[in-house]
């Protein structure tokens, strides 16, 4: 039989709980929190077909990742370069929040891929084939 846990465990104690949360030494709080994991209905339809693509179930190392502000302007950031990746003018936002981060996903995993993005010339300049 399962152990039966105080309701408030989560709140009273440390959070750091997982094997993992203890290997890295903090709280890992989406998986507690059901309002900062996303909402799969609002994939945008560039997200499902990336998905798909990879052979995901799920969003996984883009949970984490959410619309922001750079200087004023909505922005996504982009730990590869370790800098922000601000949204395009044009593009109008939607009120929802779990929508925006969509679209935050979505245009990191764009950036990413394109010819634009700084980790191209590193591959040029480094890499082995």
């Amino acid at each position: 039989m399962a152990e039966v846990k105080d309701i408030d465990h989560f709140m009273k104690g440390d959070g750091v709980d997982s094997d993992r949360e203890q290997m890295i030494g903090q709280h890992i709080g989406y998986r507690y929190d059901v309002n900062l994991v996303p909402d799969y209905d609002r994939l945008t339809p560039f997200l499902k077909s990336y998905i798909e693509a990879m052979g995901w179930t799920d969003l996984n190392w883009l949970e984490d990742v959410h619309m922001g502000y750079e200087e004023n302007r909505a922005a996504v950031f982009d730990r590869n370069i370790n800098g922000w990746v601000t949204v395009p003018e044009d593009i109008k936002l939607p009120d929802n929040q779990q929508d925006r981060d969509m679209i935050a996903r979505e245009l990191l995993i764009k950036f990413q891929m394109s010819e634009r993005h700084p980790m191209n010339d590193l591959v040029k300049a480094y890499g082995k084939f």
